[in-house]
C-alpha cells in the first residue's frame, strides 16, 4: 500500500509546490509510481508539470462526479501522474463544508490509489482551509515546508496546533515526517540564525536536508518540468535527491 504525504503550511511563497513537484520527479525517478496530487486552486503543481489546468480533476473528484482513478493523467516523466487542480477548485472552498462528510471526502477518494502507486504527494494551498483540512485528513503524513527567513517561526505554532486537531479528530494516523528548511542562502547571517533557531524548537523534526536558493528551481517551472529535468546537477536539484532519500529512510 501507498503512502500518502501532504505538502502544507499556511504560508504562502514558503516552497510546497516546488517540493511536491520535485520530491515526486525524484521518487519517478528512483522507479517507484508516484501521483502528485494539485490541492491548491492556483495549480501551479498542474502547471509545474506540463499538465494543461482543463478536464476532469481534484474538484470533480472531491465532488463525486468521478473517481480518483478515472481523473488520473500521465504526465511526461515515466511513473508520475496528476490529479490536477482546474479553475473550478476554486469555488471547493464554499461548497465544500455543504457536503455530507466533507472532511474525509479526500481520503475516501485516494484510498483505492494506494493500491497503485508507492508515493502520492498532496500538494495543499496557503491556508488551513476545508482543502488543506481534506488534504491533511487524507494524509499519513505530513512535510512542513519552512523558509529561512525572518517570520519562519511565525504560523508554525499554530499549524502544529491544527496538526494536532486533526489527529485527535479525524485521522490519528497523520504524523510529521518533518519540517524542511527551504530558500535557504547559507552566505547571510538571517538563514543561518533562523535555521539554527528552527533546530533548537524542533531538534527531532527537521530534515538534515536544506534547500537552496537556487536559480534553476525557479527556472523549471516555466518550462512545465521538475527541476531535475531541466538541470540535474544544479543544487536545487541534487538537494531534493537528497531530500527523497531521506524521506524515503524516515517511512
Amino acid at each position: 500500500m501507498g503512502t500518502i504525504y501532504a505538502i502544507a503550511n499556511q504560508k504562502g511563497g514558503v516552497g510546497k509546490t516546488t517540493t511536491a513537484v520535485n520530491v515526486a520527479a525524484c521518487i519517478a525517478a528512483a522507479g517507484y509510481e508516484t501521483l502528485v496530487v494539485d490541492v491548491d486552486p492556483q495549480g501551479n503543481a498542474t502547471v509545474g508539470l506540463g499538465v494543461a489546468r482543463e478536464g476532469v480533476g481534484v474538484y470533480d473528484v472531491l465532488g463525486g462526479d468521478v473517481s480518483a482513478r478515472e481523473a488520473v493523467r500521465a504526465t511526461d516523466i515515466e511513473r508520475l501522474s496528476i490529479l490536477v487542480s482546474t479553475p473550478d477548485l476554486a469555488g471547493a472552498t464554499m461548497e465544500l463544508p455543504r457536503l455530507p462528510g466533507s472532511e474525509r471526502r479526500l481520503r475516501e477518494a485516494l484510498e483505492p490509489l494506494r493500491e497503485d502507486y508507492a508515493f502520492i504527494l498532496l500538494d495543499c494551498p496557503p491556508s488551513l482551509g476545508p482543502l488543506t483540512v481534506n488534504a491533511l485528513v487524507a494524509a499519513e503524513r505530513v512535510i512542513v515546508p519552512v523558509q529561512t527567513e525572518y517570520f519562519a517561526l511565525e504560523g508554525l505554532a499554530g499549524l502544529l496546533d491544527t496538526l494536532s486537531l486533526i489527529q485527535r479528530d479525524l485521522n490519528p494516523r497523520l504524523t510529521v515526517a518533518g519540517m524542511l528548511l527551504t530558500m535557504h542562502d547559507a552566505r547571510t547571517k538571517l538563514a543561518q540564525d533562523v535555521e539554527r533557531e528552527v533546530r533548537a524548537h524542533f531538534p527531532a523534526l527537521v530534515f538534515d536536508t536544506v534547500i537552496p536558493r537556487n536559480v534553476r528551481l525557479g527556472e523549471a517551472p516555466s518550462y512545465g518540468i521538475p527541476v531535475i529535468h531541466h538541470d540535474p546537477h544544479c543544487s536545487g536539484a541534487e538537494a531534493y535527491f537528497e531530500l527523497a532519500k531521506e524521506v524515503a529512510a524516515r517511512g
